[in-house]
């Protein structure tokens, strides 16, 4: 059976939707939360977690009321489309803009998270067979190197449609290292907690302070950009009910769910470590344990999941440049010719322009993150680069468009207020960010990072 838009007709419901919003949401910034809260302390982290918690699933749920709009019978298939149906082509352009560099980032981000998760291994293994006389000291390069390999073959399945496999064990593993982050937690403030937390956090001199608390915004920011995939999420449900009612169902139950388990991994791993030793990455803080083997398998779900995740965010990238090339030469056998190639009863098919323009991006991402990797800063530049335009601006623009606010009234006043405050918290993080960066190749050459 066909759906109205001559589709083949849509099964999802408010679980599956709920599902995939937390599967799209949770990912490894859950790790820095701890570190975040170290920064801001218990009054500023908890304040911050719930304002920037309420404002995504409000932006969220207007966004949700423009899937079938401004025509009631016409569908906008992705956010990209929502954006040209009610803002036009410039804003459509600037919109792809950064929704791609914020794609990209996120590749450059997930590919220095990996390297440091398979790193932690390296260095729990070597500290047991030393019974912790070594310093375990260990370059990221070769980790780094490992999962860009992994990452190139994988890029060469042509169609994003053969990852769902993939996407479902990422779920599965950002769900268990966040449960294992959670337990590791409980069980250190059981046994007596590392440090001592505080209302305001961190004792700094006041210039790091404030650099701090940027980054920690942008670490929390990052946590809830999931509002970019919410049209996709609604494309899959069915006609009846309404699919706006059933999305925004799905959204208050999601955000709900993400927000209890942000909150645990924020608030105790900041209470199990304490301002002074909480580390950048949480399952960093639990190399010690004597139940190692757990951190152990934790940092392989991560791993996994990052396996998962680079391709379900590199393959949107794929596909613009790949299609780009086919509309602009047509007739070329590098674009176009697909190569039959077998080794042993393995077949598959090999395009040129797809084995160097996916081979060409996974370089660039890995040579980036082994060059720079900086955990927490290049997390709070992810959140800052994708929540203020993507989380907030967009689709409040899209609001006021729909309704036909009127300009300088109260409410179109009120909604341009909470774009200014996200901008402003999106800026600070950017700035936080690159300042930590930049502080960190004082201390450490490109290719040269060592821990």
């Amino acid at each position: 059976m066909l759906d109205d838009d001559g589709r083949p007709q849509r099964t999802g419901t408010v679980w599956s939707a709920c599902a995939q919003i937390i599967t799209t949401a949770i990912g490894v910034g859950v790790l820095s939360l701890a570190w975040a809260m170290a920064q801001l302390g218990w009054v500023a982290g908890s304040l911050l977690f719930l304002f920037i918690s309420a404002t995504s699933l409000f932006t969220a749920t207007l966004l949700e009321d423009c899937y079938r709009s401004p025509d009631p019978g016409r569908r906008n298939y992705t956010y990209m489309e929502v954006v040209k149906s009610y803002l036009g082509g410039t804003m459509y352009k600037f919109c792809g803009f950064i929704l791609y560099t914020d794609l990209v980032a996120v590749s450059v981000g997930y590919s220095i998270t990996a390297a440091k998760s398979m790193l932690a291994i390296q260095k729990s293994i070597c500290r047991q067979r030393s019974g912790g006389a070594s310093s375990c000291r260990f370059s990221n390069i070769p980790h780094g190197l490992g999962f860009g390999i992994v990452q190139v073959v994988l890029s060469q399945i042509p169609n994003f449609h053969k990852l769902a496999w993939l996407s479902k064990l990422a779920a599965l593993m950002s769900f268990g290292y966040a449960s294992i982050a959670i337990g590791l937690s409980i069980e250190k403030i059981i046994s007596g907690p590392e440090g001592k937390t505080s209302l305001t956090g961190l004792h700094q001199a006041p210039p790091e302070k404030v650099w701090s608390i940027f980054t920690a915004a942008g670490d929390i920011a990052l946590s809830y950009v999931f509002t970019v995939t919410v049209i996709e999420i609604q494309d899959t449900l069915k006609s009846s009910p309404p699919e706006n009612k059933v999305m925004k169902k799905a959204t208050k139950i999601g955000v709900m769910v993400m927000t209890i388990l942000f909150i645990l991994c924020g608030t105790l791993g900041y209470a199990a470590f304490g301002d002074e030793k909480v580390p950048e990455n949480l399952m960093a803080g639990f190399l010690s344990q004597k139940a190692f083997w757990i951190v152990d398998l934790a940092n392989v779900f991560v791993v996994v999941h990052l396996v998962g995740a680079f391709q379900v965010f590199s393959q949107p990238v794929y596909r613009l440049i790949e299609v780009w090339a086919a509309r602009r030469w047509p007739k070329s056998g590098f674009v176009t010719k697909e190569t039959a190639v077998s080794f042993g009863r393995v077949k598959f098919d090999v395009n040129m322009l797809r084995l160097c323009c996916r081979t060409g991006f996974v370089l660039l991402t890995t040579v980036i993150a082994t060059a720079l990797p900086f955990f927490s800063d290049m997390l709070a530049l992810l959140g800052a680069i994708g929540f203020w335009p993507l989380t907030i601006y967009f689709p409040l623009q899209l609001h006021i468009a729909q309704k036909k606010i009127q300009r300088a009234s109260l409410r179109w006043f009120g909604l341009q207020l909470l774009s200014v405050v996200c901008f402003l918290i999106s800026v600070a993080a950017a700035c936080g960010a690159v300042h930590g960066v930049h502080k960190g190749l004082k201390v450490n050459r490109p290719f040269q990072f060592k821990e």
